[in-house]
C-alpha cells in the first residue's frame, strides 16, 4: 500500500518508519525542509529509542521517501495520514490550524485525482474534527464524501520512550467510521498489528484519547496523594501501591468505569471521608480527594434536576438500597433525592422487593428513618402498583425482575435510567431517557 504522511513529528516519523517496515511504501510530508532533508539521508528528526536504524534500514530498502510537495504526494498514494500538531492555545484550548491547513491540501490534490482516498486523522483532535475536516476536503476537491474519499479517525496510543514498541503492540487499533470501504482499507494497512481491531463511531474514536489521558493523570494524581499521606504515617507507599494494583478484579478493572448513578453505601463515603479527615488534621493538601464527594454531589444534583425538568409531579423509583443484592439504604443515593423531591411536594411511590421496612434493623434502619419518618407511606407492595401511579420512572438499580417492568410500560410514561438497564424494548421507546447516554 502507498501510504503519505503529513507532518514528520514525533507521531509522523513513527509511522512512517513502522508503517514502512510493514512492506508499505510511505512518503513524508513536511513544511520544515530541514526535516525532509533528514528523511532522504536515511536519518530521523527525533530522538526516540529505535526508530533512527528503523528509517535508516527502509530509506535504504527503497520503501521511504519525503517531500515537501504534499500535492505530489497525495497524488502518489492511496491513503494519506494527517500527524500534524494539535498544542494549545492561549486559552487552552486546541489550534487546528495545521490539520485544516492540511485538509485543504489534500482536498486540493485530489480534486484531479481519479480513485478513491482515504484520509486518517491521527493527531489528537475533539469530536467533530472529523466532520469539520470532511467539509473542508469535500469544498476544495468538488468531490463527494464516502463516494470519492473517506475521512476515517484513527488516534494514536503512543508513548514517548517506548513508541516503536507501542505501535506493534498496541492495546487495540481504534478506528472511527462508517465507510465499509474505509475501514477494510484500514484493516488491511494494519494487518501486521497483532491486536484487537476495533471500529467505532467517528467521535467516540475522537474522544477516547482524551479520556485516556484524563485517566491517567487522575490516576498519577491519585498515587502522589496517597504516597504524601502514606509518608505521614510512615508507610512504604510503593509497596502499598503494589499490592493494590495486584487487585485486578476491583481496584484494576472494568467494573467501576461505567457512566451511571452516584456512588452510595456504608464504606465509600465513611473510608473515603476518614481519609480525607486524617489528611487535613495532618496539614496534608489532597486537592483529588477532597473533590471526589463534591463531584458525587455534583451528580445527584444533576439527577435531581433532570427529574424536575420532566415537570411531572408523580415519580416512581424503581430500587431503593444502594446497588443490586442488598438492602443497605445506608448513604443510598437515592434516598437524598426522595427527601428532597418530598420536600418540593412530589408524590412518590417506590418499589424494591429487596427492601422490607419491618425487616431492617440497627444502623440501616436508623439512618432511612432519620432523613424520611414517613417512608412506608411511599413503598409499594408490587411494581404495577408504581407503574399505574407515576408519570416517571426512575430506575436506579439494574435489577432482573425491572427488565421485564420497563418492557411493559406504556409510551405515555417516562423511564429515567440511571443505570444503562438493558430491557428488549429499549431502542423502541421514544420514551426513554440515559442519565448520561
Amino acid at each position: 500500500m502507498k501510504i503519505s504522511i503529513f507532518g514528520l513529528g514525533y507521531v509522523g516519523c513513527i509511522n512512517l518508519g513502522c508503517l514502512a517496515r510493514n512492506g508499505h511504501d510511505t512518503i513524508g510530508v513536511d513544511v520544515i525542509e530541514s526535516k525532509v532533508n533528514l528523511i532522504n539521508s536515511g536519518k530521523s528528526p527525533i530522538i526516540e529509542k529505535d526508530i533512527d536504524a528503523i528509517l535508516k534500514k527502509q530509506h535504504g530498502s527503497g520503501r521511504i521517501s519525503a517531500t515537501v510537495d504534499g500535492a505530489a504526494a497525495v497524488k502518489d498514494t492511496e491513503v494519506s495520514l494527517i500527524c500534524v500538531g494539535t498544542p494549545p492555545t492561549a486559552t487552552g484550548h486546541l489550534d487546528l490550524h495545521a490539520v485544516f491547513k492540511v485538509a485543504e491540501e489534500i482536498g486540493d490534490s485530489i480534486r484531479s485525482k481519479n480513485g478513491f482516498h482515504i484520509i486518517v486523522i491521527r493527531s489528537t483532535v475533539m469530536p467533530g474534527t472529523n466532520e469539520e475536516v470532511q467539509q473542508i476536503v469535500a469544498r476544495k476537491s468538488g468531490k463527494s464524501p464516502n463516494k470519492d474519499f473517506a475521512v476515517v479517525s484513527n488516534p494514536e496510543f503512543l508513548r514517548e520512550g517506548v513508541a516503536v514498541h507501542d505501535f506493534y503492540n498496541p492495546p487495540f487499533t481504534l478506528i472511527g467510521s462508517n465507510n465499509e470501504r474505509a475501514i477494510a482499507k484500514m484493516k488491511s494497512m494494519y494487518n501486521q498489528i497483532d491486536a484487537p481491531f476495533v471500529v467505532t463511531d467517528v467521535r467516540i474514536a475522537e474522544m477516547l484519547k482524551y479520556i485516556n489521558n484524563a485517566f491517567h493523570a487522575l490516576k498519577v494524581t491519585f498515587a502522589n496523594e496517597v504516597g504524601n499521606i502514606s509518608k505521614q504515617l510512615r508507610i512504604d507507599s510503593h509497596e502499598l501501591m503494589e499490592i493494590f494494583c495486584l487487585d485486578t478484579k476491583l481496584n484494576l478493572s472494568e467494573y467501576y468505569l461505567k457512566p451511571g448513578f452516584c456512588y452510595g453505601g456504608s464504606c465509600l463515603p465513611k473510608d473515603l471521608k476518614a481519609l480525607r479527615l486524617f489528611a487535613h488534621d495532618e496539614y496534608i493538601d489532597s486537592p483529588l480527594l477532597e473533590n471526589i464527594e463534591k463531584s458525587n454531589e455534583h451528580h445527584r444534583d444533576l439527577v435531581l434536576n433532570q427529574i424536575i425538568s420532566f415537570q411531572k409531579t408523580n415519580i416512581g423509583i424503581l430500587g431503593l438500597s444502594f446497588k443490586n443484592g442488598t438492602d443497605d439504604l445506608r448513604n443510598s443515593p437515592i434516598i437524598d433525592i426522595i427527601e428532597r423531591l418530598l420536600g418540593k411536594g412530589y408524590k412518590l411511590n417506590i418499589y424494591d422487593h429487596q427492601v422490607q421496612m419491618s425487616a431492617l434493623i440497627g444502623a440501616n434502619r436508623e439512618y432511612v428513618l432519620s432523613k424520611i419518618p414517613y417512608i412506608t407511606e411511599f413503598i409499594v407492595p408490587k411494581p404495577e402498583t408504581l407503574v399505574d401511579n407515576s408519570d416517571v420512572i426512575v430506575v436506579t438499580k439494574s435489577e432482573k425482575e425491572f427488565e421485564t417492568i420497563l418492557d411493559q410500560i406504556p409510551e405515555n410514561k417516562i423511564i429515567f435510567d440511571l443505570v444503562n438497564i438493558q430491557f428488549p424494548s429499549r431502542k423502541d421507546k421514544r420514551n426513554y431517557r440515559g442519565l448520561a447516554w
